[in-house]
């Protein structure tokens, strides 16, 4: 078993094929002291080969340092390390910090970008950020007003900047950006907005557009080959995307792009997940929807779609389709297959071939899981990959101003956007997940530019005949697609997830503490509590011979956002308020970066 890019596979990639990649992102993440990009490699898989922390130390971790942002509100993402620079973000206004780790971290430069305050009117679900990138010696940034910046990382001098799309009518952003090759490549948010989703590639250059590809629409728009673009070993077909929507519904049809990217240099492809249709009410939207809900496979040079595979289609629970793909190379069935993981809001696990698109596994992540009750496998159905839709949790067959009620898990999933991670040396993934559940109730709505196109009422509490809390902490096998062991929480592990090869797992908790576990056996190692909750990712890195683990605290985000935006409704935050009204009395908000070390 191995994982998509560990250093010893660098200069093999930077030969053939991997020539298309950004060498000086593969450079930089193919140092195991540094944390290059968000993700911990272009595989998605946040896998640190540093292991001076182990099972056998880990419980005698100590604060080595703090820093505080100045800014409240949820602090997703991480920071980056980069020689002897570590770079901190913040959530809006999206604030940039250049620390000299080797001169106690003193701020070498920083950048406050002057938005509109205006644009936090249309941020869904807190004004978080999941940070800035690093290419070419520059820091890149993609601010919540859809501003895309590039600084050069050493002086924090502005190189370009170009507007990506216009909040007036819903645009904005929240995602991290990837560069590739000579291009870097910017998501959008804005489905709750009826924005039309989409993925762009800026050259790195000077910020001009090089290509974009729209989620749905005509397949010239969405870069689609209707002869070779694939779905289930099938080609797509012409007006695919048109033919599953009535009307012109697919101008304002979501499939919004603000989740992970990843990428694999060999095949040359790019991944990433749209989201949900808008509105949602899915009266209102009769059809499949496509390609809203969609992990997608496409040419990092020309855009092209390789692959498409819909998880949900005809969405009818806000089960965004965003969260990280994973590459790994493993065997199956005996053949060493090139997959890729997804663990989906809609509480399904996919386990597929990254070249082909083809579905090998797809099971349920958490138990509690009731909305469908399987996906179906069978390459000769009519509904081959198709998940088989309980008529009593369905809101379409329910009706409008219909609430439907115990549906799981939650329209935050059972897992967002929070990355999980994957240890080659145990072959398994640590995914931080929800055990929530919801009543969900349709209505009708009319689309205004710039205004919420929502169209239904949600409430949601931790799922029933359970231990009582709303997170599990688990280890997955994916080519099983069985849980290996599940560490229960009170409330949703929001934070993503750091595997090592000291052979410990880091993630944090709601409340606010830094967790330890034992990737084999999940054993709690270690725990210290921050001072607010953490919905950031955990990293890590070394510095003068020393590893160090970090993590950003901060609470908010869709989970935290009652806190977050002092909101005490329970059905506003989009039903999240009343389900987290408890988090209240174990954190407050802040805004701190905590570094972690061993004595000595």
């Amino acid at each position: 078993m191995k994982y998509l890019l560990n250093s010893a596979a660098i200069a093999l990639l930077l030969t053939g094929g991997a020539a298309l990649a950004n060498e000086s992102v593969l450079t930089e993440t193919g140092k195991p002291e540094q944390w290059a990009i968000q993700t911990g490699d272009y595989a998605n898989t946040r896998y640190s080969e540093l292991d001076q922390i182990t099972r056998e130390n880990v419980g005698d971790l100590r604060v080595a340092w703090t820093f505080s942002t100045g800014v409240l509100r949820g602090h997703e993402g991480g920071p980056l390390v980069v020689g002897d620079m570590m770079y901190v973000h913040t959530p809006f206004p999206n604030n940039i910090f250049a620390l000299d780790l080797s001169d106690n971290g003193k701020i070498v430069w920083r950048h406050t970008p002057q938005q509109d305050p205006e644009v936090i009117a249309v941020m869904c679900c807190d004004t978080v950020y999941r940070g800035v990138a690093y290419a070419d010696g520059m820091i890149i940034s993609h601010q919540a007003d859809t501003t895309l910046v590039a600084l050069d990382a050493m002086t924090g001098e502005e190189k370009w900047s170009v507007q990506t799309g216009d909040p007036a009518i819903g645009e904005t952003n929240t995602a991290t950006v990837m560069p590739v090759g000579d291009k870097v490549l910017v998501g959008v948010s804005g489905g709750e907005y009826g924005v039309r989703g989409r993925i762009t590639a800026y050259n790195l250059s000077d910020g001009s557009e090089a290509w974009k590809a729209y989620s749905t629409g005509p397949d010239d728009e969405m870069l689609v080959n209707p002869e070779t673009t694939m779905h289930l070993g099938q080609p797509v077909g012409a007006d695919s995307s048109l033919n599953s929507w009535e009307g012109d519904q697919w101008k304002i049809g979501g499939g919004t792009t603000w989740g992970w990217f990843s990428y694999d240099p060999d095949l040359n492809l790019v991944y990433y997940g749209t989201g949900n249709p808008s509105t949602w009410n899915p009266s209102q939207r009769p059809g499949d929807n496509r390609w809203s809900m969609t992990i997608m496979a496409r040419d990092a040079d020309t855009g092209e779609a390789k692959w498409f595979y819909q998880k949900t289609p005809h969405d009818e629970w806000d089960y965004d389709g965003v969260n990280e793909n994973i590459l790994v190379d493993k065997e199956i069935d005996g053949e060493e297959r090139k997959l890729l993981v997804n663990f989906d809001r809609n509480g399904f696990a996919y386990t597929l071939d990254r070249e082909t698109g083809e579905l090998l596994v797809a099971e349920k992540f958490d138990p509690a899981v009731n909305w469908a009750t399987e996906v179906d496998m069978d390459p000769d159905s009519d509904t081959y990959g198709r998940p088989m839709v309980v008529a009593e949790y369905s809101t379409a067959q329910n009706g409008e101003d219909v609430n439907t009620t115990g549906v799981c898990p939650a329209a935050l999933g059972t897992k967002d956007q929070q990355p999980a991670a994957y240890s080659p040396k145990t072959g398994l993934f640590y995914v931080p997940t929800n055990h929530v559940c919801m009543d969900y109730e349709p209505f009708r709505v009319a689309y205004t530019a710039g205004q919420p196109y929502v169209g239904a009422t949600l409430s949601m509490y931790p799922a029933p005949d359970s231990h009582g809390g709303m997170g599990n902490f688990i280890a997955w096998d994916a080519v099983e697609g069985e849980i290996k062991w599940s560490l229960p929480e009170q409330f949703s592990v929001w934070s993503g997830a750091l595997a090592t090869a000291g052979d410990v797992v880091f993630y944090g908790t709601l409340e606010g503490f830094l967790k330890a576990v034992d990737a084999e056996t999940g054993e709690e190692l270690y725990s210290f509590k921050t001072p607010s909750g953490i919905i950031g990712n955990t990293m890590t890195y070394e510095h003068d011979g020393k590893q160090y683990i970090a993590v950003l605290s901060g609470v908010g985000g869709w989970a935290g956002i009652g806190l977050a935006a002092g909101l005490t409704n329970p059905n506003d935050g989009l039903g999240a308020v009343g389900g987290y009204a408890a988090l209240s009395d174990y954190t407050e908000l802040g805004g701190q970066l905590t570094v972690f070390e061993l004595p000595g």
